[in-house]
Parts: structure tokens; C-alpha cells; sequence
């Protein structure tokens, strides 16, 4: 664990903070981040990576709260956006567009114009026919949007399948044998230029060689394109760098991964971009949850909690493994429990077969390592309200994000007169 999290007294803490002060403040579940966290992770990247001209754009999907954006913006990070409701989140944070690149392989006609009028640093254009309407959009604002063709390099980077993004058969990014033949017909368009070349190969790798293998084949391209005549100002090798879930689990270090892959640039021109988002934020948050209920059922021992796979649906999802442990350290012994939510699906569970502290009702869980795509994949099923979340920096907390109500959950919605 980080030097922020740790016990006091028996207690919790996150920093100077008690977790159990704030889960009596604004209740559970809730997720809480830990500043110190995300800006050593942050760092760290950006002292890995010093000896070469970089940007860091952390990958906004992985926590979108405003707070986590601000705190990343001046600490001096980019980001990677993959809607235009994230670069209205980036722009709201204080953030700077000409530090965005836009991925993704459906942005709408609206989200291409906004990003272009907002001036950001390149698109990640995923497919031929997503290059001919970002041209179309650049001629009819009279500009030339930036853009770099994400190239598909056919690497497995040997990590679950769903978060494997490189592959041939995979829905994103332009064949990187077709490659070369998309950016000669972007060169000759009239509403874009052609500035940078971009991968990414997956997520949760801990195998650093996938990462080198991809790189090579970009700075290959980017090679030919520039003796075609074409002005390649960056290449953005993505993100994807392993976090640890399990405490067996070792992943690289920054500081190991940027040697590789500097040492790929020696002698060549090109800027560096990447794409962290898990490896900033995951480690630095949790979720907290109180226990509700035992349960001794013929074959299994349930703990019932107030959190659900609506506040947290990587277990459920992807079947991940979330550290889990007791807020108080006052527990005799421990047992094989499952840990589950209150939703109606047998697929509502935080853990299974799981060793753990024996636990009462009342008493307060966290499960680490939960600060990326936690709360941004959360949602309303059983019309569950999502959870609070909050930061915490020194001897201080604050909710960045309230609780929503019930009457926030219905106002959206309408009877018709006609029923």
C-alpha cells in the first residue's frame, strides 16, 4: 500500500484522515481518493520520462470527477478524452484543450466541431470514413484539424481479452498494413493535417514487451511517412501499464518502462505522448461500504454489504479481484466468505470465496485499488442512487461529488397524458 493508507490506533487512514470519520460524515458507500496518491503516481511518470519531450494526457475515462481533473491539470497533465462530454469535463476543471488528444471510434459531426473550435493538440481517428467527416467538419469551419491515424499493430498484449485493444479483430484503430495508404489520402485533404501517429495496445499489462514491440512498428511508419514528406510531430503510444490488484502482483515501474521505450527514441525527432489513466488513479482510491447482513446459507457464508455492482462493476464484469479490508482492526479470526451486494442478480457480488476478518453487522469494508473505472461505470439499476465521492489531501476531506437523491434520479423523467 501507498505510505498515505494505513493503520493508526487500529484505524484506517487515509493520510491524516480517518475513514471511519468520513463514512460517519457523508455516509456509505462512497468512493474516496487519496491526492497524495494520484500526484506521487503522476510524478513519477513525469520524472520517468523527463530526459525526452513528453505529455502526459491522463486517460479521462478512467475517473472523470472534476476534482481528479483539476488536481492532474496543475500538476501539468494532458488528457486523453473519448467524448465531448469529457472535454467539457477538462474545460470545466481548468484544463488546457491544446493538451487533448481525442480518441475513440464513434465521435459524432458535434464532437469533431467542438474539439476543432476548441483547439485541441490531435484526434485519434480510428477509421477511413471517421477521416472523411472529420474532414468535412475541418473545410466547413475553414481549419485544418490535427490529426493522427490510430494504427492497429496486431500485437497481443497478453491481457484480458475485453480490455485488449491491438489485435486484428479488434474494432479499433486503421490496420497498420493499410496504414501508410489512409495517411498519403489524409495528406491530401483539405480540412486536416497530419501531425502524429497513435496506438494502443490494451490495458492491465504487466509484459513490457508488447509495449516495444508496438512502439517499433510506429517509429517504422512515422519514418516512412516522413520520407513521403509529411510533418509527424508526435508519436502517443497510448497507455496501459499494469496496476496491482492482488499484492502478489509486480507490476512495472514507470522509471522501467520509460527506459524501454526511450531507448526505442534515441536519435529520432519525434515528441512522446501517452495515455495513463489506471496506472495514476486506480491504486488511489476505494470503496467504502458498511455490512448489513450475515447470511448462512447451506454451502456458502454471505456477507451482505450496502455496495452493489452498480457502485462497482468490475467484479461482476470482468471478474477482477478487489483487495478487501476491515476498517477497524478489531476482528478474531477470519473465514471464507462471499461479499455481496443487495441487487437481485447472482452476478451481484464483490468478492467470492474470499478470506477475510470475521465481520459483524455494521462494520465498514474498503476494497482498494478502485479509483479507476469505479464510479464512472457506475449506475442507477434497482434506481439506486450513485455514491458520494470524496478527496482527501493531508488532515483534509471534501466531497467532490454528492450523494444523488431520489428526486434526482426521477426528475428527468415523464408520464405522457395519453396513458
Amino acid at each position: 500500500m501507498h505510505s498515505s493508507y494505513q493503520y493508526k490506533d487500529g484505524e484506517f487512514h487515509i493520510g491524516d484522515v480517518s475513514i471511519a470519520k468520513i463514512a460517519e460524515s457523508v455516509g456509505t458507500p462512497c468512493y474516496i481518493y487519496s491526492y497524495e496518491f494520484l500526484k506521487d503516481s503522476f510524478l513519477s511518470y513525469k520524472e520517468a520520462f523527463s530526459d525526452m519531450d513528453t505529455l502526459i494526457c491522463y486517460s479521462v475515462k478512467a475517473n472523470s470527477n472534476l476534482a481528479i481533473l483539476k488536481s492532474f491539470s496543475d500538476l501539468g497533465s494532458g488528457f486523453d478524452i473519448v467524448s465531448g462530454g469529457e472535454l467539457l469535463r477538462i474545460k470545466r476543471a481548468g484544463g488546457d484543450p491544446g493538451k487533448v488528444v481525442f480518441s475513440g471510434v464513434g465521435k459524432t459531426r458535434e464532437e469533431m466541431k467542438a474539439a476543432v473550435e476548441a483547439g485541441i493538440l490531435f484526434f485519434n481517428v480510428e477509421s477511413e470514413e471517421e477521416l472523411n467527416v472529420l474532414n468535412s467538419v475541418g473545410t466547413e469551419l475553414g481549419k485544418k484539424a490535427p490529426v493522427a491515424l490510430r494504427v492497429n499493430p496486431d500485437i497481443d498484449p497478453k491481457t484480458h481479452p475485453y480490455i485488449s485493444t491491438g489485435f486484428k479483430k479488434s474494432k479499433f484503430g486503421i490496420e497498420i498494413g493499410r496504414a501508410f495508404e489512409v495517411y498519403k489520402e489524409a495528406n491530401t485533404m483539405e480540412g486536416v493535417s497530419v501531425i502524429a501517429i497513435d496506438a494502443h495496445i490494451g490495458s492491465q499489462i504487466f509484459d513490457l514487451t508488447p509495449f516495444v514491440d508496438s512502439v517499433r512498428k510506429l517509429i517504422k511508419l512515422a519514418d516512412d511517412l516522413v520520407s513521403e514528406g509529411m510533418d509527424i510531430q508526435y508519436i502517443d503510444i497510448g497507455g496501459g501499464l499494469g496496476i496491482s490488484y492482488k499484492k502478489e502482483e509486480k507490476p512495472p515501474h514507470p522509471k522501467m518502462y520509460a527506459d524501454s521505450i526511450m531507448k526505442e527514441f534515441s536519435g529520432k525527432p519525434y515528441k512522446l505522448v501517452l495515455e495513463p489513466g489506471r496506472s495514476l488513479i486506480g491504486n488511489a482510491g476505494m470503496l467504502v461500504t458498511k455490512v448489513l447482513y450475515l447470511k448462512e446459507g447451506t454451502a456458502k457464508k454471505f456477507v451482505i454489504v450496502d455496495a452493489a455492482m452498480n457502485d462497482l462493476i468490475r467484479p461482476a464484469f470482468y471478474e477482477s479481484y478487489h483487495e478487501i479490508l476491515t476498517v477497524r482492526q478489531d476482528s478474531k479470526g477470519s473465514e471464507v466468505v462471499d461479499v455481496v451486494g443487495p441487487i437481485c442478480e447472482s452476478g451481484d457480488f464483490l468478492a467470492q470465496d474470499r478470506e477475510l476478518p470475521v465481520v459483524k453487522s455494521g462494520d465498514l469494508l474498503a476494497l482498494l485499488s478502485a479509483g479507476a473505472y469505479g464510479f464512472v461505470m457506475s449506475s442507477n439499476y434497482n434506481t439506486r442512487p450513485r455514491v458520494a465521492e470524496v478527496l482527501v489531501k493531508g488532515s483534509e476531506f471534501s466531497v467532490v461529488r454528492e450523494r444523488e437523491t431520489y428526486e434526482e434520479l426521477l426528475s428527468l423523467e415523464r408520464i405522457p397524458e395519453f396513458i
